[in-house]
Formats: structure tokens, sequence, C-alpha cells
């Protein structure tokens, strides 16, 4: 692996598909609704970037929109070890979420969360 890149992004936002609509009216962004993961999907097309794309969808535990950037990475649950070894916090442990991808939410030192995510081969 290309030490480890940045593979996914999204935004929580309290009204996605107002952003999506922003976005799309600012930028010419396409984004498609997906009804299994309820994320409007940016998709990128394959060889343009290491990002395999992105998405927005309307907050559902957070309080606060955010956006996020996933790291991929081979073994999620080493990293997420090494996370907190190394003055991090686990805000979510490592968990599937389709097709054997996991992610992990954690914060960094000075409390900015970001994700990583671990793709099935």
């Amino acid at each position: 692996m290309d030490s480890n890149p940045i593979a996914w992004w999204e935004i929580a936002s309290h009204d996605a598909e107002k952003t999506v609509a922003f976005l799309k009216k600012v930028f010419n962004w396409q984004m498609v609704y997906d009804e299994t993961t309820g994320c409007f999907d940016f998709p990128i097309p394959k060889g343009q970037s290491k990002l395999s794309g992105g998405g927005v969808f309307t907050l559902r535990k957070a309080k606060l929109p955010f956006l996020t950037m996933y790291v991929q990475v081979e073994d999620i649950e080493k990293k997420a070890e090494l996370i907190e070894q190394s003055g991090g916090h686990i805000v979510e442990p490592p968990f599937f979420i389709s097709d054997g991808t996991r992610i992990c939410l954690f914060n960094e030192p000075s409390g900015v969360t970001l994700a990583m995510i671990e793709k099935s081969l």
C-alpha cells in the first residue's frame, strides 16, 4: 500500500440535501443518493486519484457538522493501538460497514476527528 493514502472523505451536515444542492451549484459536483448507506456519493473516476470518492449525509449521532478524511490502512486494529499509544483517542473502535470493509473513528491528540478504513481484498 502507498503509505496510507486518503481514500474517502465525507461531510456530515444538518441537511445533506441542502449541502449537496450547494456543492452542485457552486462546484458542479454530481452526487448520487445511495439508499443503502443513506449518503450522497461523490464518485471519482478510476485513475484520476487515489481517492475512491466521497459523500455527504445528514447528522445522526454527532451534534455538530464535520468533515472527515478516511486514511486507508492495512491493519486497522494495529493502527488503532498505535493511535492510542501515540496520544490519540479512539472515538469509535473498528467496525464493519459492508463487504468486509471496516472503519474506525479517532481523535488525534489535539481533538481533530479523523477516520481509518480497511478494505477487504
